[in-house]
C-alpha cells in the first residue's frame, strides 16, 4: 500500500515538519526495517521567487534566464521532509547521511517556468554501513519529464546488525589539470539554510554541530555541489542544456574552510572533485556527462 501527499501551488510548511523531526523515533533492532512506498506531489510550482536570486548569489551562479541545475532540488525539499517525517517512515530524520546525488537535466529550465514536482521513496539496500535508500525527485513541464534526481541516503546500523564485511581500501586520489580555490565562510551553513530550508543543526553553528559529534559546523553537501557547478559553468568549454551530474559525498568540509575545485574537461564529459585545502583528501567527487 502506498500513500501520496498532494499540494497545489505551495509546498507544505517546514516548521511543523521540523517539529515532527525532533520527536523521538526509536528504530527496531534486527533486519525488519522496511522503507514504505510514500510519495508527494507539488503541482504548479513556479521556478521563480524571492529566494532564487539569493540562492544564485550564495552558491555563486550567474544571474541568467535559466535556473541552476540544483534549484529543483531546493524546490522539492519540503516534499523530501514531508516523506522523511511521515509517521510510517521508520527512521529518524536527524542522523541520516546523504551519500550520493545524481541529477539529470533533460533541457535548460527557464526562470518563471511552472513545474509539477514528484518525490518518492525508492529501493532500499542493507549494506555493511547500514540501511541505504533512494529518494527520487522528478520535475515535469507540460506533462514532459525535464529534470530528475536520485539521492542515496544512509541510516547507520551497528556492525552486528548489518554485517562485518571487510572494508576495501579507497582508490588513490587522482589529480586533474584545472584547479580553483573555494572559500566556505563560517556563516555559509546559515545562509544556505535560509534559502533551502535545510536547517540541520550540523550545518548551523559549531555548538549545535558538536552535539552530533562534529568539532565545528560542516557545509551542506548540496551547497558544495552547487558551488562547484557554479564555477564549472563559467568555464569556456561548458556545454549548457542537457547533462547529467553525479557526485559522491566524502569527507566533511568544516566551517570556516577552504577547498580546491579540481577538474578535467573532455568531449563526452568532465570529471571533478572538491578537495581539502591541502589537496590530499576529497570532500566530494563526481562526473558530468553531456546528453
Amino acid at each position: 500500500m502506498s500513500d501520496t501527499f498532494i499540494y497545489r501551488n505551495a509546498p507544505p510548511g517546514l516548521l511543523p515538519l521540523y517539529a515532527r523531526a525532533l520527536m523521538p523515533k526509536p528504530v527496531k533492532a534486527g533486519r525488519d526495517v522496511t522503507i514504505p512506498a510514500l510519495s508527494a506531489r507539488l503541482l504548479g510550482a513556479s521556478t521563480a521567487g524571492d529566494k532564487l536570486a539569493r540562492y544564485k548569489t550564495i552558491c555563486g551562479f550567474t544571474q541568467t534566464t535559466s535556473i541552476p541545475v540544483t534549484w529543483p532540488h531546493v524546490m522539492a525539499f519540503p516534499l523530501h521532509l514531508k516523506l522523511l517525517t511521515a509517521p510510517s517512515f521508520p527512521l529518524p530524520l536527524l542522523g541520516l547521511v546523504h551519500l550520493r546525488n545524481t541529477i539529470t537535466q533533460h533541457r535548460a529550465i527557464g526562470v518563471g517556468e511552472t513545474l509539477d514536482l514528484t518525490v518518492r521513496l525508492g529501493k532500499q539496500e542493507r549494506t555493511s554501513r547500514g540501511i541505504e535508500f533512494d529518494l527520487i525527485t522528478e520535475a515535469h513541464a507540460a506533462g514532459k519529464l525535464i529534470w530528475e534526481e536520485s539521492s542515496i541516503t544512509l541510516y547507520r546500523r551497528a556492525a552486528t546488525e548489518s554485517g562485518t564485511g571487510r572494508k576495501s581500501a579507497p582508490p588513490g586520489l587522482e589529480r586533474y589539470p584545472n584547479t580553483l580555490s573555494i572559500d566556505a565562510p563560517e556563516s555559509i551553513g546559515r545562509q544556505y539554510a535560509g534559502v533551502s530550508g535545510d536547517s540541520n543543526p550540523i550545518h548551523m553553528h559549531a555548538l549545535s554541530a558538536k552535539a552530533f559529534g562534529f568539532p565545528r559546523a560542516i557545509a551542506h553537501g548540496m551547497w558544495s555541489k552547487a558551488r562547484a557547478l557554479a564555477l564549472l559553468e563559467q568555464q569556456e568549454d561548458w556545454k549548457p542544456g542537457a547533462f547529467r551530474v553525479s557526485c559522491q559525498f566524502k569527507k566533511p568540509l568544516f566551517l570556516p574552510g577552504t577547498a580546491q575545485l579540481n577538474w578535467h574537461s573532455g568531449a563526452s564529459g568532465w570529471d571533478y572533485q572538491l578537495l581539502n585545502s591541502r589537496g590530499d583528501a576529497p570532500h566530494l567527487s563526481g562526473r558530468i556527462d553531456w546528453l
